[in-house]
């Protein structure tokens, strides 16, 4: 054994991937000054970022742009895939034949209202729905909050049921905790192998939901193409997230990071732990990362191998 071996250097971090709410923005839906500048001072340094979300694309977009982003936006929690220059869809997952049927009847038949997004950004709306009217009298009314301040992009389509749009790529229903978890788990009856499920809160409104998705789709799914299109490895990618559907990306990314406000199983998967999203979380993020291209770094005198200077990222 070389007693005098140099210690092994870090591999250098190419992409971070940062989930949206819970991590970039704080409890007031907003994204803090001190976020944006730890972002820019990432990307200064080489490091690509990307967002990737349970949210909508429409609804991502800002957080993007307030973040000086235009790398491709992972939505819907990896079922679709948009570059912002030109809104061009770079990825849509796609139920299996007769699959969201029988998603959609099994919603119905536990008494709450699917809500299915279509590839429809273009077209002025995100998703189709049975109703814009429900009340808070029976299960359907834990939408009306979520269909009253969304009309707008909503596009009411009565045959859901029967025939579903063509686009669609992703849903959820909302409703009790105890309710979106035993859904889930009736969903995985009637799709077996079918579908992802997340039954998660809702960080905007104030129910839980049950996110639906094809069989394999998840944040990293849709993170991990997008990286292979740019060349960059796994363990090249630092995720960080705060809830149940960053676990898959946490978990495969090369480094994962927990929001100090995350679920108690992405804090106990993550590598490292930071502070929450009203706090320092981001900051800390780009504390580690950016020590880590100064660990990383060849020593004085010797360059990277090739003689190039390394890739930076997105």
């Amino acid at each position: 054994m070389d007693v005098h071996a140099e210690p092994r250097r870090p591999t250098p971090i190419r992409l971070l991937v940062l989930d949206i709410d819970g991590t970039v923005t704080d409890s007031r839906h907003e994204v803090p000054e001190g976020t944006r500048r730890a972002v820019r001072a990432l990307v200064d340094a080489g490091i690509g970022v990307m967002l990737a979300t349970g949210r909508r694309y429409r609804d991502a977009l800002p957080v993007a742009t307030r973040l000086g982003l235009d790398a491709p936006l992972v939505t819907a929690s990896g079922a679709l895939v948009k570059s912002p220059p030109g809104h061009l869809t770079l990825h849509r997952a796609r139920f299996a034949p007769g699959v969201l049927e029988r998603v959609v009847g099994t919603i119905v038949a536990a008494g709450y209202e699917p809500i299915i997004y279509g590839d429809s950004f273009a077209e002025g709306f995100d998703f189709y729905c049975r109703r814009l009217e429900v009340t808070t009298a029976d299960a359907g009314g834990f939408l009306a909050e979520y269909l009253a301040r969304n009309a707008d992009v909503a596009r009411v389509h009565p045959e859901l049921l029967a025939a579903p749009p063509p686009d669609a790529f992703a849903g959820f229903a909302m409703g009790p905790r105890e309710a979106m978890e035993s859904l889930e788990a009736r969903l995985h009856e009637a799709c077996p192998g079918a579908l992802s499920l997340h039954a998660l809160r809702s960080p905007r409104y104030g129910h839980w939901m049950c996110e639906i998705a094809p069989a394999d789709v998840t944040k990293w799914s849709a993170v991990a193409r997008v990286a292979a299109d740019q060349g960059i490895a796994s363990d090249a990618i630092c995720a960080a997230g705060d809830d149940v559907n960053d676990l898959p990306m946490i978990t495969a990314a090369g480094l994962g990071i927990a929001m100090g406000n995350a679920r108690p199983a992405v804090l106990a998967a993550a590598d490292h732990v930071v502070g929450t999203n009203d706090g320092t979380g981001i900051r800390d993020i780009a504390d580690i990362l950016l020590a880590r291209i100064a660990q990383s770094a060849p020593p004085p005198g010797v360059t990277a191998p090739g003689g190039r200077e390394p890739p930076r990222g997105l």
